[in-house]
C-alpha cells in the first residue's frame, strides 16, 4: 500500500463500542433480509439508468436505511441542483445511501468496489468514478473526469478524508478532489454525518473502520436499537468563494467532534493493552515519548490523497 494513501487511526477493537441494546436475533435477520431484497432491486433497475426519477432513488436509499432499523434526522437548507460537488466526512457504509438520498449523484470510489459481491455491479452501474490509488500518476486525469461530469450538470460524491473514522475524530480533507469542482467552477456542498444513540449520545455501532468485515458491520447495525444517523447540510460553498484548493478544501471540513490527538491517544491505550494503559497527556507530551500517528491505519473506500 502507498505511503501517500490517508489513513485513520480508528480500529474496530479500539473504538466500536458494543451496543447498549440489542435488537432480538429475529428482528436482526429480518432486517438484513429487507435490505438484500432492497439491494437486489436496485442493482436491477440501475440499467434503466437516467429514466429513474431522482426522487425514486432518494426514496429507495431512505428505504436502505430505514429497513435496517436506522432513524435519519435531516437538518439544513435545500441541495441545489446542476453540478455539484457533495462532500462528507466518513464513518460508515451508511453515509453512501445517506448522501444518496440528500442528491442522488455519481460516487468517487476506490477501484476494488468493483469486485464487491452486489455492491460493486451496483455502483458500475450507477456510474461511480472509479480511481486506483496506488497510481498517483492517474490522480491529474482522475480529476479531469471529475471535473467533466460536474461541467455536464451532475453531482458527484465524494469523502475527502479518504477513509472512515469512527466519528470520535475525524480526518483533515484532502485537497485533490477539490480542484476538479475549482476547474469547473461549480459549488460544494458540504455535509457532516454522525451516529447516536437514541437515548444515550453518541454511538460507534455504525462506524466501519479498520479491518472490520462488511458483513460484521451489516450485522452489529442490524442489531442496534434506537440508533440514529443524522445528516447536517451546512451552508452551500459558491464558485470563487475560495481561489485554491488548499482553502476550499479547509472550509468544507467540518469541526472535530474532539481533538484528534486526544482519539489517538485513546486508541494507542487500548491497542497496549491495560497494564500500559494510561491517560494521554496532550499535544505537547514528554520529549522521547512515543506519539500516536493520527493518520495511521488502513483506509475503507476511497478518496482522494493531497495533490
Amino acid at each position: 500500500m502507498s505511503v501517500w494513501l490517508p489513513t485513520a487511526p480508528c480500529t474496530p477493537g479500539a473504538c466500536v463500542d458494543p451496543a447498549r441494546a440489542a435488537a432480538a436475533v429475529p428482528r436482526a435477520v429480518l432486517r438484513l433480509t429487507v435490505v438484500t431484497a432492497l439491494v437486489l432491486a436496485g442493482v436491477v433497475l440501475v440499467p434503466l439508468g437516467g429514466r429513474i426519477p431522482a426522487e425514486w432513488v432518494r426514496r429507495w436509499c431512505r428505504m436502505i436505511v430505514r429497513a435496517i432499523g436506522v432513524r435519519v434526522r435531516l437538518t439544513g437548507d435545500a441541495v441545489p441542483a446542476g453540478g455539484l460537488l457533495l462532500v462528507a466526512n466518513h464513518v460508515s457504509w451508511l453515509d453512501i445511501p445517506l448522501l444518496a438520498a440528500v442528491r442522488p449523484g455519481r460516487m468517487l470510489a476506490k477501484t476494488e468496489v468493483r469486485q464487491w459481491p452486489v455492491a460493486g455491479a451496483l455502483a458500475a452501474r450507477g456510474g461511480a468514478l472509479f480511481i486506483e490509488r496506488d497510481r498517483l500518476r492517474a490522480l491529474p486525469g482522475t480529476v479531469d473526469r471529475i471535473a467533466g461530469a460536474l461541467r455536464g450538470g451532475a453531482a458527484v460524491t465524494a469523502f475527502p478524508e479518504g477513509s472512515t473514522w469512527c466519528g470520535r475524530a475525524h480526518g483533515r480533507f484532502r485537497r485533490a478532489v477539490f480542484q476538479a469542482a475549482l476547474d469547473a467552477g461549480v459549488p460544494v456542498q458540504p455535509v457532516s454525518l454522525r451516529y447516536r444513540q437514541q437515548h444515550g449520545g453518541p454511538g460507534t455501532a455504525a462506524a466501519f473502520v479498520g479491518e472490520d468485515s462488511l458483513l460484521a458491520s451489516l450485522w452489529r447495525v442490524a442489531r442496534a436499537r434506537g440508533l440514529v444517523a443524522e445528516v447536517e447540510l451546512r451552508p452551500v460553498i459558491p464558485p470563487g468563494a475560495h481561489p485554491d484548493r488548499r482553502g476550499l478544501a479547509h472550509a468544507a471540513q467540518p469541526a472535530a467532534p474532539e481533538p484528534a490527538w486526544t482519539h489517538a491517544a485513546l486508541v494507542a491505550s487500548a491497542l497496549r493493552g491495560p497494564r500500559e494503559a494510561s491517560a494521554p497527556e496532550g499535544p505537547h507530551d514528554r520529549p522521547g515519548r512515543p506519539r500516536t500517528d493520527v493518520h495511521g491505519g488502513r483506509a475503507q473506500v476511497l478518496q482522494l490523497p493531497a495533490r
